[in-house]
């Protein structure tokens, strides 16, 4: 939608010189969300200054500061550094059982969506203690830590931060791929593990590698998984996205109620 139908459109919605009832920033707020929800403004959008929006629709400027205000809040729209003001990029929400355990590339594709990941770290070192007793391990046998980025569809979803013992994956065998796949190719494919949720809020330098702002809410997802011997071979600590994941766990009523 280019400007011209926009202001159109908002006229049509009694926005024009301030008539109908109401606070007037709020039927703004409003009628540009309708019209976002109804399609007509499309992700990515870019949305007239508030001195231009203002004098089209013939409205005081700070009803339009107020309204967008309102809109940055609520992440309908969002402020980009010396470009202007943007209808938000909505994310598709995903609904993630509890009680299976399959990797995040198993799960995109399950979903018809391509999931990829990009190395922001990868290095091998001596177990920190906690890690050593999480792991089983020696504080002198190596480990891989391994930071990426998952994404969907080019879509960034989480930061997940790995640590496994270099003995059940070597230091060369994983990059941008699966790890669990990476994993049952060299024989030790996790068969169990046990999660952990936390709903956290995501530091400045993770919220701008996942795009979204600083303060955003988030799920901390700490993972050990176990192969079939019980020896433990990963333990997972992931960031996913709160305004694009769902955990959903199914539940069974007693036989004592």
């Amino acid at each position: 939608m280019d400007r011209t139908s926009l202001i159109a459109e908002l006229n049509k919605r009694g926005l024009s010189g301030g008539t109908g009832s109401g606070p007037l920033y709020k039927r703004l707020a409003q009628a540009l969300t309708g019209l976002i929800q109804e399609g007509l403004l499309k992700p990515g959008t870019a949305l007239p200054g508030e001195r231009d929006l203002a004098s089209a629709l013939q409205i005081g400027r700070v009803t339009v500061r107020t309204a967008y205000r309102d809109l940055l809040a609520s992440g309908v729209i969002e402020s980009r550094h010396g470009s202007g003001t943007f209808v938000s990029q909505q994310v598709e929400r995903i609904e993630q059982p509890l009680w299976r355990l399959s990797s995040f590339s198993a799960d995109m594709r399950s979903r018809g969506r391509e999931p990829a990941a990009r190395i922001l770290s990868r290095t091998v070192s001596a177990p920190a203690p906690e890690e050593s007793f999480l792991l089983g391990l020696s504080l002198d046998e190596p480990v891989l830590r391994l930071d990426r980025l998952r994404l969907a569809d080019g879509q960034p979803l989480a930061i997940e931060r790995a640590v496994v013992p270099i003995k059940f994956l070597g230091e060369d065998a994983i990059s941008e791929g699966s790890l669990y796949e990476a994993l049952a190719a060299k024989g030790f494919k996790p068969v169990r593990a046990q999660q952990r949720l936390t709903a956290v809020t995501l530091d400045p330098t993770s919220a701008s590698i996942l795009t979204v702002k600083a303060g955003a809410p988030a799920l901390l997802i700490e993972r050990v998984s176990r192969l079939a011997d019980q020896r433990v071979v990963e333990y997972t600590r992931s960031h996913y996205r709160g305004d694009a994941y769902d955990f959903v766990a199914e539940l069974r009523i007693g036989d004592d109620l």
